[in-house]
Formats: C-alpha cells, sequence, structure tokens
C-alpha cells in the first residue's frame, strides 16, 4: 500500500526538506563539549518481506558506530514488522552496537508484554536514569495486536513523579499522543500532563515514516525521526542525535544514514 505524507491540526512544524552539509550547520552551534549524548532510531522493521531490512540494519549500526562520544541508542519502536520469530534475529543485530542501548515497543512488534521483558530484560514500559541526574521514559503504546493505544497515564505520572528533582527529562512514545498526524490518536490527557513537567525536555515519537520534524503544545517540543527502514517514509532514512550541553541546552541534529549529512537542526 502506497501511503503518501498528510499532516493535519499542525501550529508549527520543520520538516526535513533539505540536505545541509555539517560544516555550515557547526557554525550556528555551540562547540562545548556535550554531557549527554544520545541517538534516537525508529522503524527499522526488520523482517518486512520485499525490503532491504538486513541491509538497511546493517546501514545503520555502521552510521552509530562512526558517531563519537554516544552514550547509547534508542530504538523508538517497530523494531521488527508483525512475525515475532523476528525479535531475537533484530535483538542479535542490536547487541552488535559498540553502545547500550534500550528499546520501545511499537504497534508492529506484536509479541505479549511478557514475551517482550523475556527477550529484551526490560518492560514495555520502563524508565531508567542516566548519570545521576537524567531521566529516561519508555512508554508503550500497543499491545500484541498492534492496536493504537494512549499510554498508560497513571504509570506515566509515577515516572515523571520520581524524576521531579531532575534538571532534564526525556520520553519515548512510538506513537504520536495526538493526532496531528495520519497515524496519530487523541490522547489529550496524555499531552497535558507531559506538559505540567516543566523539566520534561522534549518528547520521541516514531510511527510516521514521513515525518522527520517537531511539533509543539503547551510549549512542549515532540520530534519525529522518521524511519531507518520498512517500504515507506522519507526519502533521507536516518536517525536523531541529541546532545545536551553544559550550558543546559537540548541540541537535535537528524542525520541520514546514507552518507551523514544533517538534514535539519533544532535548540531546544
Amino acid at each position: 500500500m502506497q501511503r503518501r505524507p498528510f499532516l493535519k491540526n499542525i501550529s508549527l512544524i520543520a520538516t526535513a526538506t533539505a540536505v545541509i552539509p555539517f560544516p555550515l550547520i557547526g557554525k550556528t552551534i555551540t562547540n562545548m563539549e556535550p554531557i549527554l549524548k544520545f541517538i534516537v532510531a525508529s522503524d527499522g522493521h526488520y523482517g518486512q518481506r520485499e525490503t532491504a531490512f538486513e541491509s538497511s540494519h546493517q546501514k545503520l549500526i555502521a552510521a552509530i558506530h562512526l558517531e563519537e562520544g554516544v552514550d547509547f541508542v534508542v530504538f523508538n519502536g517497530d523494531l521488527i514488522h508483525d512475525e515475532p520469530a523476528f525479535m531475537p534475529q533484530v535483538k542479535r543485530v542490536y547487541d552488535s552496537l559498540n553502545v547500550p542501548y534500550y528499546p520501545v515497543k511499537g504497534n508492529h512488534d506484536q509479541i505479549s508484554e511478557e514475551d517482550w521483558e523475556a527477550i529484551w530484560g526490560i518492560p514495555a514500559n520502563h524508565a531508567f536514569v542516566h548519570g545521576d541526574a537524567f531521566g529516561f521514559v519508555l512508554a508503550n503504546s500497543s499491545n500484541q495486536q498492534g492496536e493504537y493505544l494512549c499510554v498508560d497515564t497513571i504509570w506515566l505520572k509515577e515516572r515523571l513523579e520520581a524524576f521531579k528533582g531532575f534538571s532534564h527529562v526525556f520520553i519515548f512514545i512510538h506513537i504520536s499522543q495526538r493526532d496531528w498526524t495520519k497515524h496519530g490518536i487523541a490522547c489529550e490527557e496524555v499531552l497535558d500532563l507531559i506538559g505540567s513537567y516543566p523539566n520534561v525536555r522534549a518528547t520521541f515519537h516514531g510511527h510516521d515514516h514521513d515525518v522527520d520534524g517537531i511539533m509543539y503544545h503547551l510549549k512542549k517540543p515532540y520530534l519525529w525521526s522518521g524511519h531507518f527502514g520498512g517500504s515507506w517514509g522519507s526519502p533521507h532514512p536516518g536517525y536523531r542525535i541529541c546532545t545536551l550541553g553544559e550550558d543546559g541546552k537540548v541540541t537535535t541534529q537528524l542525520k541520514s544514514m546514507k552518507d551523514g549529512s544533517v538534514l535539519s537542526t533544532h535548540v531546544l
């Protein structure tokens, strides 16, 4: 099935429509050493028929290994394409990374939460602390049937309360919790909850392969990373780099995994 880009109810969006040479971008960004650096990659769809899924994963791994000083990678959903037998296989691919990684459950990751935890060693709803100062929340937005779900707000509130004393909190949810994209869903309670915590600095989504920009709700940024696998989406498969400087500012760049070109940059 051919899918076309579709955006609605958007107050602000910036998409990657042009490739920008890295030296030009570098002039606009502080040169200070980051105190935190992580990568977000989504929608690899390992095992999808009639796609070069093995090749796309190897290209991503190679691109990540060229990046310096990466603390960890978050794979933001749709690790596989429906068939549960591919989940242990894609784990072996991720295990070849030379940095730690964390998986997020997507709607095409159609295994039970029990099997998910058995394979990955973490529950589908998971949170962790990095460097004793930064909180990360990985929230599940689907089930074994692949339904689009609002995240568990009770669990999310508990995690955000636990991280209340941190300067920076980052949230990862595969499916957009607002229907401002064609494949998002209306979960205003989730966005209102996120908007009530001043230290939540960004929320990252996958799912919409043809969306790779930024939107705002209650002054909070929500970012997409396009895709690095699958059969449709942005013409520039890639990944997102996020760095936190000593000044507390977060800089994020969307990069092509083909040649490392910077597709877009935002300072949050």
